[in-house]
């Protein structure tokens, strides 16, 4: 979030033909708590013919954006997202937000921003922990094991859409491949160029890791880039629509599902949270995942590895951006001392590496 005003005579204007209407009023309804990425804004826009729109508005930050740019000079991340978006609309039945429309001129709200309907459901959120408090950790065994499953059979549709007939070639740039060593060389740049010469034990370790044992992993695909539990919006434990896609990227599968179990990790055992009964293990929920799309993964601990990797990067790049906003002071450890290097430091650990 930021706190920069949001004209709300200029949104309506821009909303009226979208939505069919002579005039449009719009109040804001809040924001959600968490993210780091576009300014989130929940609206209610009431047109002139007395209807009502529940709407999300997401309106790019001025800081750095959190991931790396998947293509040079592609780093507008809510445009990253809404094309994505429309391409997987048109492309497949994965559930998602209805769209209402993309602005590119920033003139119109200070910014390019994008806006969508709203999607009613529960959320499940990181602090606390969804797995100690909130409604997956008052839900039954049975629900609990819904939730998990329907989660990766809906991460295995995504990665069973057809990219290039999607198209979602913008994503690859020409004469590269989509592949994991493609992946690993983006995030360690971006690791590298964010801790700008400060040392990071973790980091340090497991690209050298990396480059001797990351496979080469299945097929390239649409990868989601945040795949977890947070990133869905459920009803009665189904996923009801799949949520931020600014990470969106064309790899191996084994890329998202390495991200999915790293962050069941760091909502267990990096948090102090044990396991309750029908919350599947990550050995499980890779069966799952195998289950719903249909063949045998192979190796999957490295691609955890990978995530690690990534997810500390972000910390420190989203500590950087805390830095230069002036929210946070220029000697913080937050970038090197925080859950992500936990959660790497355990893989690093159980992989031997």
């Amino acid at each position: 979030m930021t706190d920069r005003a949001l004209p709300l005579d200029a949104l309506g204007a821009w909303l009226a033909p979208r939505l069919g209407a002579a005039q449009v009023d719009v109040t804001t309804d809040g924001a959600p708590s968490s993210g780091f990425s576009a300014e989130t804004v929940l609206l209610t826009a009431r047109t002139s013919g007395g209807d009502a729109h529940r709407l999300v508005l997401r309106r790019e930050t001025p800081d750095p954006a959190v991931y790396p740019a998947q293509v040079p000079g592609l780093d507008v991340e809510v445009e990253i997202q809404y094309r994505a978006m429309a391409a997987m609309t048109r492309a497949s039945d994965i559930p998602l937000a209805p769209l209402v429309g993309y602005e590119a001129d920033p003139t119109v709200l200070g910014a390019p921003f994008f806006v969508m309907r709203f999607v009613d459901g529960d959320v499940p959120i990181e602090s606390p922990p969804y797995t100690q408090a909130g409604f997956f950790a008052d839900a039954t065994p049975a629900q609990r094991a819904r939730l998990l499953r329907g989660g990766l059979d809906v991460l295995a549709r995504v990665h069973a859409v057809d990219w290039r007939a999607a198209g979602l070639e913008w994503l690859v740039p020409p004469g590269e491949e989509p592949t994991a060593r493609r992946q690993l060389r983006i995030w360690e740049e971006y690791a590298y160029r964010e801790l700008d010469g400060r040392t990071h034990p973790g980091i340090d370790r497991a690209c050298a890791w990396l480059h001797d044992h990351l496979p080469v992993g299945s097929a390239p695909c649409v990868c989601w880039g945040d795949p977890r539990p947070g990133n869905v919006i459920w009803r009665d434990f189904e996923p009801a629509c799949v949520t931020d896609w600014e990470a969106v990227a064309i790899a191996p599968p084994e890329v998202d599902l390495g991200w999915w179990l790293l962050f069941d990790r760091t909502m267990h055992e990096v948090v102090g949270v044990g396991r309750a009964d029908g919350d599947p293990s990550r050995e499980e929920q890779r069966a799952m995942y195998e289950e719903a799309s249909g063949r045998d993964v192979g190796e999957i601990a490295t691609f955890e590895v990978l995530a690690g990797m990534r997810y500390a990067a972000i910390v420190v790049r989203v500590m950087n951006r805390l830095v230069a906003r002036g929210d946070l002071p220029e000697g913080q450890t937050i970038w090197l001392e925080n859950p992500a290097a936990v959660a790497l430091e355990q893989v690093l650990d159980e992989v031997g590496a």
